[in-house]
């Protein structure tokens, strides 16, 4: 079966002529590409995967031309024939945004050298813009080459139907798209000249022997200099200090000036309204990560933002002319419940837990009256074969035997369906605890194993915790699952 991991590993050994000792896959960010950390005795390389090979050709036109330029990017060891692989430098895993957490844990607060990675930052970022004026090749660029009124109304869209929509905020569609229009149609009349990497922010840089490095700029495109900027100071969870982002902002208009990129009156007339496309935009893309495709730490981030549109509101004030956009941002403000996602409470826990039948279903100590109990009985019973009397689920045999069969594969599915679907409504409502049986004649063999691959899984997810409890198994026999 050709999976993405075979795909990059096959690569791998191509391109080093050495088979990678470990293959370790990344945790997801917020795009569908799929990467991997290969290893062997001598190099560590990143693998990604994506099925969607115009996107890949953008990344990869634009990664060598911007090596070929000598700007601080990944470098670029191999390409597959299809154009859905490729090899990068492994770069580590420290970003900016996780310096600025652990600055923020050991120094209490912003520091000066943050200050510094931004300044410098922003360096590069005049660099990467630049390189349009300077003969960059966009004829790869994707979806769109431009960041026209058509992209800018995709975004606007996005935000809609993703966040509004999905966070049950009520507006009046038709003036609402009025509104786009009108907006799109401002914001497209913006000096344009520039490369725009389009999510310059602090997750996409890398720090690496003590220098930045620059990542997923595949849909990068033409466009004007204001968005990227937006990008990196207005970032939700960075929080960079107001006084900070303002000494930033003039620290950007010098650089920027003094290159003869832009004026200052030119540059201010649209910079509070990328600001707003830029805050949209995320908000839209934390809504179809966490309200749609329910991956709840995408919502974390909606409270910073909101706090960035509320303080930009305050400081600069909406242009005029957009009264239904006006209304939303102020729905979406005082909107409690938006507010609320990462306040600390008492966290979700998930007990997973076997049992036997023969000796009654467990007891919910929790007070909540119960949960999922789920009866393994109708799946095929390793304990009627003597091979496995005396194992339990937690025995390889005894798994091997389980994972062959279909049925278990759709009971596990099934069931694992069901679960997710309370996890994600229990972590909007603030519940604090849910109880999964999984049950069998003698709680030894299919529960036991049931329950293991289930905790196994909710242990990967982030938001909850997980507690696997073998009821029926002694003390020695449990599984540890961290």
């Amino acid at each position: 079966m050709i999976t993405p991991k075979n795909v990059v590993a096959e690569l791998y050994s191509k391109t080093t002529y050495e088979y990678p000792e470990e293959i370790v896959r990344l945790p997801v960010s917020g795009s569908d590409r799929i990467y991997f950390r290969l290893r062997s005795k001598n190099i560590s390389l990143i693998g990604a995967y994506n099925p969607v090979v115009q996107e890949n050709r953008a990344f990869l036109s634009l990664t060598r031309q911007f090596a070929k330029n000598q700007l601080p990017v990944p470098k670029l060891h191999g390409v597959n024939e299809s154009q859905t692989a490729y090899l990068l430098d492994d770069l580590g895993d420290v970003t900016l945004f996780s310096v600025i957490g652990q600055e923020r844990k050991n120094k209490g607060g912003w520091s000066d050298s943050l200050t510094q990675y931004y300044q410098k930052a922003i360096d590069d970022l005049l660099q990467f813009q630049d390189m349009a004026r300077k003969g960059l090749d966009l004829s790869e660029a994707w979806p769109r080459k431009a960041f026209d009124k058509q992209s800018i109304l995709w975004d606007l869209n996005y935000f809609k139907y993703y966040f509004v929509r999905l966070a049950g905020i009520d507006f009046d569609e038709s003036r609402l798209e009025d509104d786009f229009q009108r907006f799109a149609t401002f914001l497209a009349s913006a000096p344009s000249s520039f490369f725009m990497y389009r999510d310059f922010q602090s997750r996409n840089i890398m720090l690496h022997d003590n220098q930045l490095f620059y990542i997923d700029y595949q849909g990068g495109r033409r466009g004007p200099l204001q968005y990227d900027l937006a990008s990196l100071l207005y970032d939700a969870k960075a929080d960079i200090p107001n006084q900070t982002r303002r000494a930033l902002l003039e620290y950007y208009i010098k650089k920027a000036t003094d290159l003869s990129m832009i004026t200052e009156e030119h540059f201010m007339t649209w910079w509070p309204s990328f600001i707003f496309i830029r805050i949209m935009q995320a908000m839209g893309a934390y809504g179809y990560r966490g309200f749609f495709q329910q991956k709840q730490h995408f919502l974390l981030s909606v409270p910073f933002a909101i706090r960035n549109l509320e303080v930009l509101i305050n400081e600069l004030g909406l242009p005029r002319g957009y009264p239904e956009i006006h209304a939303v941002f102020e729905k979406i403000i005082g909107n409690e419940y938006l507010r609320s996602f990462g306040i600390p409470r008492e966290k979700l826990k998930v007990t997973v837990m076997s049992f036997s039948y023969r000796k009654g279903l467990p007891a919910d100590t929790s007070g909540n009256g119960g949960g999922f109990v789920f009866d393994c009985r109708a799946l095929p019973n390793p304990g009627r074969e003597e091979r496995f009397r005396n194992m339990t689920g937690n025995h390889p045999d005894v798994q091997q035997f389980l994972n062959q069969s279909p049925e278990v594969a759709e009971f596990y599915e099934n069931c694992k369906s069901l679960v997710i679907q309370s996890i994600n409504n229990y972590l909007q409502r603030g519940f604090t605890h849910l109880l999964v049986c999984f049950g069998c004649t003698g709680g030894q063999h299919r529960s036991v194993f049931m329950a293991n691959r289930l905790a196994q899984f909710l242990k990967t997810l982030q938001g909850f915790e997980t507690e696997l409890v073998h009821r029926e198994l002694s003390a020695t026999e449990q599984v540890i699952i961290d």
